[in-house]
């Protein structure tokens, strides 16, 4: 399923989708203005960092994601967070019909402890248009919907990593981990952690308190259903794995 297009979420929470597979970014073919009331749908786009140092787009950056940019000592991880952040902008000034670069952005209260370090949100916007990024190696994910909307991207980790890292995932999602043979334990473990990471950044909330543990997203080759969101696995590159949940289009703010 192709998701550059649509991905419309059920009226019923807990749909499990196939793996979806985003759109390529391409700042010279942006998408147009969302209809102002359109049915909700989610977009998600692939974002690939210039691979020449030093050839990152800044220009609709503000002045603090451009002191982060610089602030980055490998010049990897500076065309990353540059390119994917002109991305975010330049899409969601596409899809609002804004200036990229006269957008601001807020943090919302988070649900756990109602301090601003919540969600990611657009200051002052009209329709509601939510949004989430995640960026690894030179690799980044963008989604954006009119309900929240959680992605994740992540390269897999080392045997080593796995089992040191294994013990933070729910009960089931360590039984099934454990129950594999060693080579499968990397990818097994990056669907199962991009899955929690996609759900709790939609959520807000973040790694917070026992969340790790407690919210069970499976390690399987398709999602546990959560109640009042859906999820589905993301296609990428060989090396990646990567999630996006969605809260269901009833379930109220």
């Amino acid at each position: 399923m192709t998701t550059g297009d649509i991905w419309a979420p059920s009226e019923e929470s807990g749909a499990v989708r196939p793996a979806l597979t985003p759109e390529v970014y391409d700042a010279s073919a942006l998408p147009g203005p969302l209809p102002a009331d359109g049915a909700p749908k989610v977009s998600l786009w692939l974002v690939r960092s210039v691979p020449e140092a030093g050839l990152h787009d800044t220009a609709v950056l503000d002045a603090a994601e451009r002191k982060r940019t610089a602030a980055f000592v490998r010049p990897g991880d500076r065309d990353t967070y540059a390119t994917s952040h002109s991305a975010l902008r330049r899409l969601l000034g596409a899809y609002l019909d804004r200036d990229p670069a006269g957008i601001r952005f807020v943090r919302e209260p988070c649900p756990c402890c109602d301090e601003p370090h919540g969600r990611p949100a657009l200051a002052g916007a009209g329709a509601p248009l939510h949004f989430s990024l995640s960026h690894t190696g030179d690799m980044a994910l963008i989604g954006f919907a009119r309900t929240p909307v959680g992605v994740d991207i992540e390269k897999p980790a080392s045997p080593r990593t796995v089992a040191e890292v294994s013990g933070m995932l729910h009960p089931r999602e360590r039984a099934t981990l454990d129950a594999l043979p060693e080579g499968g334990r990397s990818a097994a473990f990056a669907r199962c952690w991009t899955r929690k990471e996609a759900y709790l950044k939609g959520t807000g909330s973040g790694l917070a308190g026992d969340l790790m543990t407690t919210t069970l997203v499976g390690a399987g080759p398709e999602p546990v259903t959560v109640p009042g969101w859906e999820m589905a696995d993301v296609a990428v590159p060989e090396g990646y794995a990567a999630a996006c949940a969605i809260r269901a289009a009833t379930v109220p703010h």
